[in-house]
């Protein structure tokens, strides 16, 4: 799962330097940043989550 979301990230990234998404927080191209600790964060959940169980 956390490949797939890896994936997601860093394809969104790509399209936000081309065009921006215009959600809030995301409306400019030097925000793609955002997106990176976004998929640390998602990246590091599944991680934890998967090793509880």
């Amino acid at each position: 799962m956390s490949k797939v979301f890896a994936v997601l990230i860093l394809a969104m990234m790509v399209v936000h330097l081309f065009k921006p998404l215009g959600l809030p927080g995301l409306r400019r191209r030097a925000d793609f940043w955002k997106l990176a600790v976004l998929a640390l964060a998602a990246i590091s959940l599944t991680a934890a989550l998967s090793h509880w169980t």
